[in-house]
């Protein structure tokens, strides 16, 4: 890790929508560098969740339904929708009630669970994953290789390995951690189109605000 943190002071798939809730084969967490979505689109819609009083690093981006080759998205589902109780209550992990109503209008439905049931697995996945103590308050904005945010969340979570976690970028800036899940929430590893690494090398990640 002191390696880790001397480098950050220094560095298309198939898919099916409308499709009824059933089965599908394993989950992908997604957990969302909130400074480059508030460089790249926050800021400009005045979001709440860039304000700096919230100091937003990794955050719950959503927990999506995939297939071994593809995923599923927008299917009906007999569920009710949930509350604006229940998606505000979210923020506190997902930045906005917003993003809950969107990631469950999309993603969560397919799952087959209630909405609250939805909410508490993807809160209990977004806790178990330990993000890296280097991340939770970055002060300064750096550049660093995706794969050294890779290697961080590795050292900190020791029941995962490298074919689990995938680093995506987004115009030159770091944008998610995406983990492989089961079903039940166990680490497992990615499908070949969920394994797309960031290969940037100078990769962008703008300090917690």
């Amino acid at each position: 890790m002191r390696l880790i943190a001397a480098l950050i002071l220094w560095a298309s798939p198939a898919f099916a929508e409308g499709e009824p809730a059933g089965d599908f084969d394993y989950f992908v967490l997604s957990l969302g560098w909130s400074p480059t979505y508030c460089r790249l689109e926050g800021d400009a819609r005045g979001d709440d969740q860039c304000d700096p009083r919230h100091g937003h690093g990794f955050i719950l981006h959503g927990l999506w339904p995939q297939y071994e080759q593809g995923w599923p998205s927008y299917c009906r589902t007999a569920e009710r929708d949930p509350s604006r109780a229940e998606t505000a209550a979210m923020a506190d992990i997902m930045g906005s009630g917003g993003l809950a109503w969107y990631e469950w209008k999309k993603h969560g439905r397919y799952t087959g669970m209630s909405a609250r049931s939805y909410f508490a697995a993807s809160r209990r996945a977004y806790h178990a994953i330990e993000i890296p103590d280097v991340f939770k308050n970055l002060p300064k904005s750096v550049r660093l290789p995706a794969g050294v945010v890779e290697q961080a969340f590795l050292q900190a979570n020791p029941a995962l390995d490298a074919s689990m976690i995938t680093i995506t970028c987004k115009a030159g800036m770091v944008q998610e951690a995406r983990i492989c899940l089961t079903g039940d929430l166990a680490p497992r590893a990615c499908a070949p189109d969920a394994a797309r690494d960031c290969a940037i090398p100078d990769a962008l990640m703008e300090a917690v605000r």
